[in-house]
């Protein structure tokens, strides 16, 4: 069984030290890596897979995180900071309505999918492994949502309300810190 107090320790000092770290980056999307390689090893029951039926045929524990930007145009989420992505995926554009990264940019909410086998909805974006379980949660400046932190995996029911918790918080940390390393003005660069 997992230990929850144990993890929320472990989350506060992760953050403690992402934080940090990212201030200290070099510029924004150095910044949001620092925070989208340590989602990984923190979030998530790291044995579900040893759970019979997470795992289908031919499949292994894996985990991947990135974090979508709305690009300037508002017509699409663009791929940065990505861990465990296909090589040519990074900035990679998909549709500002596409799957849950388009719903939870729309929504403004964060979102859980325990397992995403029971959502119809579910697009596999990730061409290194389609994801069982996930967590977003939106990159929020004020009222607007700049995009969208997403942490998954590929065993169902890695992720549970506690790990939703903890990734809302680091998504506060991303949005804060790619505004503070003038994300805006990097994504703007990107699109030229």
């Amino acid at each position: 069984m997992r230990d929850v107090a144990a993890f929320r320790a472990d989350a506060l000092r992760v953050l403690n030290a992402v934080s940090g770290e990212a201030s200290a980056a070099a510029g924004p999307e150095e910044a949001l890596w620092t925070i989208t390689r340590a989602l990984p090893q923190l979030l998530g029951d790291h044995e579900s897979h040893l759970q019979p039926g997470n795992l289908k045929d031919g499949e292994k524990q894996q985990f991947a995180s990135c974090c979508f930007v709305v690009t300037p145009d508002r017509q699409h989420n663009l791929l940065v900071a990505p861990v465990n992505f296909g090589p040519s995926q990074r900035h990679m554009k998909i549709g500002i309505d596409l799957g849950h990264p388009g719903h939870v940019v729309k929504a403004r909410q964060p979102m859980l999918l325990a397992n995403t086998d029971t959502h119809n909805s579910f697009v596999k974006i990730l061409e290194t492994f389609r994801a069982g379980s996930a967590v977003f949660a939106p990159l929020m400046w004020g009222e607007e949502a700049l995009g969208v932190i997403i942490c998954a995996s590929q065993a169902r029911h890695t992720f549970s309300e506690a790990d939703l918790e903890v990734h809302v918080a680091f998504s506060h940390l991303a949005a804060a810190q790619w505004m503070a390393h003038a994300g805006p003005a990097y994504l703007n660069q990107l699109m030229e």
